[in-house]
C-alpha cells in the first residue's frame, strides 16, 4: 500500500498524462492534486464514498460515480489507485474532445446558442432559445455566452457520459416522481426514445416507484381521508386519535385500506395521461412539428392530459374512497365493493365528485409547474456553474416545495372531492353538490374546515418523495434506463 501511495503522489511527474503523445504539466499537476484532495483516508486509493463526497463538496459531481469507479477500476478491487484515475480522466478527456469538436461547427474554439440548438436538433430534442440559453449558462463561467473547451471539459469531467446522445439525455430529463397527489405534466421525450422503447421503460420505473411510495406512506393518506370524512364529527379529533380509532376497529393492517386499487391505478392513469399529453402536444403544434411548447403551453397540454387520465380512471378513485373508509367486513374486495355501489347507487356514483376534481387539477398543476420551474430557473441564474438538470437534492427541493404550493390552492376542491365521493356511505351525511359542500363546511366549520387533514397530506410529502426518488433511480438501472 505503501510503494502504491507513493507512485500515486509521484506519478504525474512522470509525465503519465498524456494526449497524443504530449505532456500537460498543469494537467498533471492538477489531477494529482485532485486524487490528493479526493483521497480521504490518505491510503492511496479512492472509493465511491470518498469520490461522492470530494466531489459534492467541490461542487463537481454531475453524474453516477458508481459509474465512473467501474469504468476505471482496472483491477477489480472496487478503488481507483492514482493510475487508474488518471488514465479513466485521460480517456474521458479524449472523448469529451470529440464530443466538443462534433459542437463546434466552424470550428472557432467556442460553442454558441445556435450551434447547440442545432446539435440537440439532430438529436431530436428541440428546444427554445431560452432553454437552450440556461443550458449555455450553466457552463459559461466567464459570461460571454459561448462555451471554450476549459468550460466544457471542466462541467463533464465528472460526468460518465460517452456521446452526445447521453449528454442531450442529461440536459433534457428530470425526475418523474409520484408522491399519490395529482401529477402534471408528463416527461418530454424524442423519437429516438420512443422508437427504443425508453419511453415505456421510463413510465414503467416511476409506476413503480409510485407503487412503493404510496404503500410506504398509505396509513397517512389513510388517515388525511379519515379526517376529511369524519374529522368534523368529533370535537377535539386530531392525528393521534384519529389514528387510533382506526386501529383499534381494525387492527394495524386496517391502516393500509384502500392502498392496492390506490397502487393499481397508477400504471393506467400514467399511460393515458403520456399518449394524451403527445396527441395534445401535437395538436398545439399545428403544422411546427419540431416547435418547442412553452411553460404555459405545457401547462395547457398536462392539464388538458390529467383531465383525460381522470376522466377514464375516476371510478377507481370513487372506489378507493370507499375501500379507504370502510369498515372491517363491510367489502369483501374491489369488486364485492363496486358490486354493492353499482346496485345500491347506480353507475353516476362512480363519478361523484368529479367535478371539484377536475377543477381543482387546474390551480394544482399551475401553481406546481410554475413554482417548479421558477425554482429552478431561479437556483440556474444564482448557480450557474451547476447543470441545467442542477442535481437530485435541488430538484427534490424545487418539487417538494411547488408540490406543497399546488396542495395548498387545490386542497380545499380535493376536500369537497372526498366527502362528496363518500357521502353516500357515511350515515346520516347530507347529499349535496359541490356548491352545497362548500357551503356546508364553511357555514359548520367556517375556512380552517376546508384544510381539514392537511397535516397528514404534508406529513408524507417528504417521506414520499424520498422513497419514490430512491426506488425510481434503482428500477431505471434495472430497466437500462439512464440516469
Amino acid at each position: 500500500m505503501g510503494d502504491t501511495r507513493t507512485r500515486s503522489c509521484l506519478g504525474w511527474t512522470r509525465a503519465c498524462c498524456q494526449d497524443n503523445g504530449a505532456a500537460d504539466p498543469e494537467r498533471e499537476k492538477r489531477w494529482a492534486e485532485l486524487f490528493e484532495q479526493l483521497d480521504l483516508n490518505k491510503d492511496g486509493r479512492i472509493d465511491v464514498n470518498e469520490l461522492r463526497t470530494g466531489l459534492a463538496a467541490r461542487g463537481f459531481l454531475r453524474g453516477n460515480v458508481e459509474e465512473i469507479v467501474q469504468a476505471g477500476d482496472t483491477n477489480k478491487d472496487g478503488q481507483l489507485d492514482f493510475e487508474e484515475f488518471t488514465e479513466y480522466l485521460r480517456a474521458h478527456e479524449k472523448e469529451l474532445r470529440l464530443m466538443f469538436h462534433s459542437l463546434d461547427h466552424n470550428n472557432d474554439g467556442h460553442i454558441d446558442l445556435g450551434e447547440l440548438r442545432q446539435c440537440l436538433h439532430d438529436l431530436g430534442v428541440d428546444v427554445s432559445v431560452e432553454q437552450a440559453s440556461i443550458i449555455l449558462q450553466s457552463m459559461d463561467k466567464d459570461g460571454t455566452m459561448t462555451i471554450d473547451w476549459k468550460e466544457w471539459r471542466d462541467h463533464f469531467l465528472f460526468n460518465p457520459i460517452h456521446n452526445m446522445e447521453d449528454i442531450a439525455h442529461f440536459w433534457k430529463h428530470s425526475l418523474m416522481l409520484d408522491i399519490g397527489e395529482l401529477l402534471t405534466v408528463p416527461d418530454e421525450f424524442s423519437e429516438r426514445e420512443r422508437r427504443s422503447g425508453v419511453v415505456w421503460r421510463q413510465l414503467m420505473a416511476g409506476a413503480m416507484a409510485g407503487a412503493v411510495s404510496r404503500t410506504g406512506t398509505a396509513p397517512l393518506d389513510r388517515l388525511k381521508v379519515f379526517l376529511q370524512v369524519h374529522g368534523s364529527k368529533t370535537p377535539r379529533m386530531n392525528l393521534w386519535t384519529s389514528l387510533s380509532r382506526m386501529v383499534q376497529e381494525g387492527g394495524l393492517r386496517s391502516l393500509w385500506r384502500g392502498n392496492g386499487i390506490n397502487v393499481l391505478k397508477i400504471a393506467p392513469e400514467s399511460a393515458i395521461k403520456f399518449m394524451a399529453y403527445e396527441q395534445i402536444k401535437r395538436l398545439m403544434r399545428g403544422n411546427k412539428e419540431n416547435a418547442s411548447l412553452q411553460v404555459q403551453e405545457r401547462f395547457i397540454a398536462g392539464s388538458l392530459a390529467g383531465a383525460t387520465a381522470q376522466t377514464i380512471i375516476y371510478p377507481m378513485e370513487v372506489l378507493k374512497t370507499r375501500l379507504t373508509l370502510r369498515k372491517t367486513g363491510q367489502f369483501s374486495g374491489m369488486g364485492d365493493c363496486a358490486k354493492k355501489i353499482l346496485l345500491n347507487e347506480g353507475v353516476l356514483a362512480f363519478y361523484r365528485g368529479y367535478i371539484p376534481n377536475t377543477l381543482g387539477i387546474i390551480p394544482y398543476a399551475g401553481i406546481d409547474l410554475a413554482v417548479y420551474e421558477t425554482l429552478k430557473n431561479a437556483w440556474l441564474q444564482r448557480y450557474s456553474v451547476g447543470s441545467p438538470d442542477p442535481g437530485v437534492l435541488v430538484l427534490l427541493g424545487c418539487g417538494t416545495v411547488s408540490s406543497t404550493c399546488g396542495q395548498l390552492a387545490s386542497y380545499p376542491l380535493a376536500l369537497v372531492r372526498t366527502r362528496m365521493q363518500a357521502q353516500a356511505s357515511v350515515a346520516g351525511a347530507p347529499k349535496l353538490s359541490m356548491v352545497g359542500q362548500f357551503k356546508h363546511i364553511v357555514s359548520q366549520e367556517g375556512v380552517p374546515g376546508l384544510y381539514r387533514g392537511i397535516a397528514p397530506n404534508f406529513l408524507k410529502v417528504i417521506p414520499a418523495v424520498s422513497i419514490s426518488y430512491v426506488v425510481y433511480e434503482h428500477m431505471k438501472r434495472a430497466l437500462g434506463v439512464g440516469s
